[in-house]
């Protein structure tokens, strides 16, 4: 390939790119009843079949988020727990498919749970204690944006726990994954794969996009010079902790849309949720009382109207 085909070829991908973070901010604000043939973005949005595949997404993410509704409800309901883990390279996608599924669903019932690296007290707790106490009570579901799992990916290949804790953890997480399954929590784990040129074409949209340099760390360049070894402590880890009561799926991510759908579909065929049927609502009157003055809110109090 020319290195002008190469330049060609980043362009498009930093297009598509460009466009996915345009259709984050308008999948809040579309109605959900997309009209037929509409197109659901403004602006440039490359060829016909470009737009007709954009509306198939969008179409088909709205259907899952209503099942996901559905499984809400259910949960709440039945008092049945859940975790999800989330893991996979830095830039696989893993943020993306869990801002969809909570995008319409109530933050009391599903949470996220994104943890920073252990503080010097936590350091010296048991592993997986500080992860225990974000796990679910009856009724709720909670996504984990990494996990534990981070003792076996970036604490290994960055040299931040020794031989000794490495092999330890592999002794602990399959009986600890089993008390939470004989607790009645449902644990799905989830593995967004993405190759090497795909890794490098989002790191270098994160590098020219000044809205997205925020998500680059010294600590995600670093894991992209040693790719090579944190494929190995991939594959380690999912073949030593891949155990039927929590076994591991693997999410194929070069394609974020895909993706997304793909988690999405998958997680709801793994729970046999049912549609809880809802009371009709009626919207009460509103109480009025002749006396009642409503007093004028203070000018100083208002913000601007510049827009």
């Amino acid at each position: 390939m020319s290195q002008k085909d190469e330049h060609r070829q980043l362009a498009d991908s930093l297009r598509r790119d460009l466009l996915d973070s345009l259709d984050e901010e308008f999948e809040m604000e579309i109605d959900d009843r997309i009209m037929e043939g509409a197109n659901p973005a403004t602006g440039e949005a490359g060829s016909n079949a470009d737009k007709a595949a954009r509306v198939r997404y969008f179409r088909e993410l709205f259907r899952l988020q209503g099942e996901l509704v559905k499984l809400q409800d259910w949960v709440a309901h039945t008092g049945h727990k859940m975790v999800i883990l989330f893991e996979g390279r830095d830039a696989a996608g893993k943020g993306g498919v869990i801002k969809r599924i909570t995008q319409r669903l109530n933050p009391r019932v599903c949470r996220v749970a994104a943890l920073p690296a252990p503080n010097d007290r936590e350091r010296t707790q048991w592993y997986f204690q500080r992860y225990v106490s974000h796990l679910p009570a009856a009724g709720e579901i909670v996504l984990f944006d990494r996990s534990w799992y981070n003792r076996a990916g970036v604490e290994r290949v960055m040299g931040f726990c020794n031989d000794e804790q490495y092999e330890e953890f592999f002794r602990t997480v399959p009986e600890f994954e089993k008390m939470l399954a004989r607790s009645g929590i449902q644990l799905l784990k989830y593995w967004f794969s993405i190759t090497d040129q795909e890794q490098e074409t989002r790191f270098r949209g994160r590098i020219y996009d000044p809205l997205k340099q925020w998500k680059l760390s010294p600590m995600d360049l670093e894991s992209r010079r040693r790719w090579e070894a944190y494929t190995v402590a991939k594959e380690i880890m999912l073949e030593r902790t891949h155990i039927p009561e929590a076994p591991w799926w693997v999410v194929q991510a070069v394609d974020k849309k895909r993706a997304r759908l793909n988690c999405i579909h998958h997680l709801l065929s793994q729970v046999a949720y049912s549609e809880i049927e809802r009371a009709p609502i009626d919207l009460p009157p509103r109480q009025r009382n002749e006396g009642y003055r409503r007093s004028p809110v203070p000018p100083e109090l208002l913000v601007p109207e510049v827009y």
